[in-house]
């Protein structure tokens, strides 16, 4: 059975750091591109952040304040998100997508844990 377990949420104020993890399970790792989308309310979902191997994306919008890694070892990938503002309050999900070096349509969807950003 496939999992995608996000950890890692929670309220912090402007310009503090969190960061999230999704433990990967059920399929190889090596195989998938995992990534981070976001869902504010209102809003469309957003794809921040994607790794696979040493292959990295992170958007124009979380650039320079967000990283992403993995640990191959544990079969989690990370989250690093610092300077946060209000805008970034919203629920990130974990997503992996077969045989991508970027998530585009994810085959897999954690269930998500909300970050949300006072101001």
């Amino acid at each position: 059975e496939v999992q995608l377990v996000e950890s890692g949420g929670g309220l912090v104020q402007a310009g503090g750091s969190l960061r999230l993890s999704c433990a990967a399970s059920g399929f190889t790792f090596d195989d998938y591109a995992i990534g981070w989308f976001r869902q504010a309310p209102g809003k469309g979902r957003e794809g921040i952040a994607s790794i696979r191997s040493s292959s990295t994306y992170v958007a124009d919008s979380v650039k320079g304040r967000f990283t992403i890694s993995s640990d191959k070892a544990k079969n989690t990938v990370y989250l690093q998100m610092n300077s946060l503002k209000p805008e970034d309050t919203a629920v990130y999900y974990c997503a992996a997508e077969f045989g991508r070096s970027k998530v585009h349509l994810p085959d897999y969807l954690g269930q998500g844990t909300q970050v949300t950003v006072s101001s």
